[in-house]
Formats: structure tokens, C-alpha cells, sequence
């Protein structure tokens, strides 16, 4: 550090070190740090920002990201920040707007393009997010998360057969992962295989028995044939 004191570089990376120990204050302070070695160092700003946001302080990470802005407005990771907080924030439309800034600069952009889904989904789009999701799935065929939730999306329109093929796909890059296996039991029901589903939820249950009592809530709606299941995640 004494040799590169004067690097904004070195200050993320040590507030990377302390992020990924999960020291909040710590990374916070070198991050800071590295804007005050040079102000306009965007990418300092845009790690805080991602930082507050992991501690829920979605004030502070909005400030640090449009400061990034400030400095570069094609500093994509700052839009694509701001999108992910307005999603938290349940505003998808500001969501879909900045996940859009972000891929006018970085169209190529599989987690970007899986977020826009993500957002197009929570509004009600099924056809424009399955339309994204299957592009993020196209220039990232492991990215699990444009899997599931292009899953839900096809569930969402009865197009349970498909969903259902999204998820078999989805399990081979994750087996052990329980989100998947519900999502695959209330598929399945949909299709009318209550063995098969009940085979998914119990596989669900073993792998994950802290989610015991909503896995084996949808186990007792296999019994009742006129309950459906909403397409929520979990």
C-alpha cells in the first residue's frame, strides 16, 4: 500500500478483500479512500455503491452511482446499479429504464439482458422478458438465473411444457439448488403429473429443510385438485 498509495486501484482492491470477508465498514472506508486519491475514479464509486446496496442502504448506493455517472455516463455497471435497486424497490418501469441505459452501452451483456427480463417479468411483459431472457440464455448458456426466471415467465403464459424443459436444462447446472426443484413440483402439477412433482418437492425438501414448511405446503395443495400454484418464486 505505501508504494501505491497514490493508486485508486489499490484502495478497491483492499475494499474488495474486506467486501468479501463481509467487513462492510472497512471496504466502505477504502473505497472512499480511492475517491479521494482521484475523484474521478468511477469504478471506486460504483463499488460502493454496490456495497450499500448489499447493506439495504439504498439512499447511499443511489448517491455513490449517480456520482459515477457524473464523472462517465456510459459508465454502464452505475445504470445497470441504479436498475437493481428500483427493482428492489419494487418501481419496475425506473428498473427497465436503467437496465436499458446500461445495455445501450454493453448490449453484449448476458447479466444485464437476464436483469431487463428479471424487470420486464415483475411488470407483467412475459413475452418481452422471455424475448430478453432467451438472449441472455444465448450469449450465456450457464447463467442459471435467466433459466428460472425464463421458467416462470413460460409458466405464466401455460406454457408449461417448455417451462418444464427450461427447468430440466437448469438442473443440470445446478442438482442441488431447491428453488429449482419447487419450481419444477408446480410446473409439473400444471401438467397434470402429481407423481413427478411430488418427487420434486421431496427432493426439495431434503436438500433445503429450512424451507420445510413452504416446500410441504405445496406437497398438501398436490392433494387439492382445485388449488392452484402461483407462479412466485418459492
Amino acid at each position: 500500500v505505501a508504494l501505491d498509495r497514490l493508486a485508486p486501484q489499490t484502495w478497491c482492491v483492499l475494499g474488495n478483500c474486506f467486501s468479501l470477508q463481509r467487513e462492510f465498514e472497512t471496504a466502505i472506508k477504502f473505497f472512499n479512500r480511492a475517491v479521494q486519491v482521484d475523484p474521478s475514479f468511477t469504478y471506486a464509486y460504483t463499488l460502493a455503491g454496490h456495497e450499500h446496496v448489499s447493506n439495504e442502504d439504498f439512499d447511499k448506493a443511489t448517491a455513490y452511482f449517480r456520482s459515477a455517472l457524473r464523472y462517465d455516463d456510459r459508465h454502464y455497471n452505475a445504470w445497470y446499479g441504479l436498475g437493481t435497486i428500483y427493482l428492489k424497490q419494487e418501481k419496475y418501469q425506473l428498473a427497465e429504464y436503467h437496465f436499458r441505459r446500461a445495455l445501450a452501452i454493453n448490449l453484449r451483456n448476458s447479466v444485464l439482458q437476464c436483469y431487463l427480463g428479471m424487470a420486464l417479468l415483475s411488470r407483467g411483459a412475459c413475452d418481452e422478458a422471455i424475448a430478453a431472457l432467451h438472449r441472455a440464455i444465448d450469449m450465456d448458456p450457464s447463467n442459471p438465473l435467466a433459466r428460472l426466471r425464463k421458467a416462470v415467465a413460460l409458466s405464466q403464459l401455460q406454457r408449461n411444457e417448455e417451462a418444464l424443459g427450461e427447468l430440466l436444462a437448469l438442473q443440470q447446472l445446478a442438482p442441488r439448488e431447491s428453488t429449482v426443484l419447487v419450481q419444477m413440483g408446480k410446473v409439473q402439477k400444471k401438467l397434470g403429473r402429481h407423481h413427478e412433482a411430488l418427487a420434486s418437492f421431496n427432493h426439495a425438501l431434503d436438500l433445503d429443510p429450512k424451507s420445510g414448511n413452504v416446500i410441504k405446503a405445496h406437497i398438501d395443495k398436490l392433494q387439492m385438485v382445485d388449488v392452484g400454484e402461483d407462479d412466485s418464486m418459492l
